[in-house]
């Protein structure tokens, strides 16, 4: 009997490459789905949806959530892990009992499925052992599993995945996780979160609490480094919001000043002062604005947007959101001639950046630790600038969009091909 011998592969049309599976060996190499870990946190899961879209996976992925109890006494028990945070909760409602029901509620709900408390209810509780067997079950029909996870609530969900399911999954996680990074297949995270090793970040600790302050080794081969937060924004985002947002933007008189206004952080603190100061400097460039959009995040105090409100609110040439839907977010990036940004927000700056529009910045620095080599970073590449008061908001200039997003996107195809994986989206 004569050996059965499979045709040669097709020659691929004008040497552009593409075969079909059964000749590239990628039956079960093809990543054709994806998992998602998120926290709850848009900021985050900004992040995870971001990479997620830039892969091509938009459609073909399922979101999970990493839930804790809130309200309460829950506010003071989130420094601990999740898993010991809802056991110790557990324990005490039980303690709580029949008689102080009504304590116990005001301690928090714990949630059955993630976003449950929000009406989320689709969005499915991360659990391990669901997600690890869904990935081995599946993997001879429908190859490995995408695992991307942001947040220091989803470290130990997604290392104990990779832990049980490493032939059947990749697991990639956003944001440094401060130790072993082995329990990943690839970390993203911000240049500044390795200020610690610099000299500038040494200087600030002294030398008996080194040891304690994290990462402790530099980037090796699977850390992909970043300037700024990952997120949705990229050309195609930024075209379909420009045809939404077109019958409101488009007759606005021009420059259109988008103003994005935080709130004070860890690393970031400033009170009303620097409000009051903001406002004061918009005042001085409203004569070269044609227009002004002024937003506020969920972080923004109320006595600050009340400030802004007082001092700019009646000005013909101001409007401000009220927060109520639709949120026009993406509208002021796609049609913003320019922005003044408050500096405590990465993820403002990172996709404010992306458009390659003048981005102005309020309050670097009153910013601290690895924020102020965030801020250090923008300047250098000439993507921001300090916003005095002084400019004239007319007077344009721009520079390479950062794509960060883009670039993690690359390394994750890159790390895939060395395992012998491409995704097929």
């Amino acid at each position: 009997m004569k050996p059965i011998r499979l045709p040669e592969p097709p020659a691929s049309p004008r040497g552009m490459g593409g075969v079909p599976d059964i000749f590239e060996g990628v039956v079960h190499g093809a990543i054709r789905r994806a998992v998602v870990i998120g926290n709850g946190f848009p900021a985050s899961e900004n992040q995870s949806i971001g990479l997620i879209q830039a892969l091509g996976l938009s459609d073909k992925h399922t979101l999970y959530r990493v839930t804790r109890p809130r309200g309460g006494v829950n506010e003071w028990l989130h420094w601990l892990p999740v898993s010991l945070h809802k056991k110790l909760y557990y324990i005490i409602s039980q303690i709580c009992g029949i008689l102080f029901r009504r304590r116990a509620r005001q301690l928090g709900t714990l949630p059955m499925e993630n976003g449950g408390n929000v009406g989320l209810s689709s969005i499915l509780e991360a659990d391990v052992k669901s997600i690890v067997r869904m990935a081995r079950e599946t993997f001879e029909k429908d190859g490995p599993l995408l695992v991307i996870a942001s947040g220091r609530d989803t470290i130990s969900i997604t290392s104990s995945i990779k832990r049980l399911a490493s032939d059947n999954v990749f697991v990639v996680q956003i944001q440094h996780p401060r130790s072993r990074l082995d329990r990943f297949d690839l970390v993203i995270t911000p240049k500044h979160d390795y200020y610690s090793l610099t000299p500038q970040g040494k200087e600030q600790v002294p030398r008996f609490l080194h040891k304690w302050i994290t990462p402790h080794e530099p980037p090796d081969k699977h850390v992909v480094l970043t300037v700024g937060a990952l997120h949705q924004v990229d050309f195609a985002a930024l075209r379909a919001a420009a045809a939404t947002w077109h019958e409101e933007f488009a007759p606005l008189p021009k420059p259109l000043l988008v103003v994005n206004i935080g709130g004070p952080t860890r690393y970031c603190r400033y009170g009303a002062d620097l409000v009051k100061q903001l406002t004061a400097s918009l005042h001085n460039v409203l004569g070269s604005c044609g227009s002004v959009r002024i937003s506020f995040s969920r972080r923004t105090p109320e006595k600050h947007s009340k400030i802004v409100v007082k001092e700019l609110g009646l000005d013909p040439k101001v409007h401000i959101w009220n927060g109520e839907e639709p949120n026009p977010h993406m509208g002021h990036l796609a049609w913003a001639d320019v922005f003044v940004i408050t500096a405590d927000s990465v993820s403002m700056l990172s996709e404010a950046c992306s458009t390659g529009k003048p981005v102005y910045v309020v309050g670097a620095e009153r910013c601290t630790w690895k924020f102020t080599d965030f801020h250090k970073t923008l300047r250098e590449r000439g993507l921001t600038r300090p916003f005095t008061g002084l400019e004239d908001m007319s007077e344009s200039w721009s520079y390479p969009p950062l794509n960060d997003t883009a670039v993690a996107a690359s390394r994750v195809n890159e790390a895939l091909a060395e395992r012998g994986w491409k995704i097929k989206a």
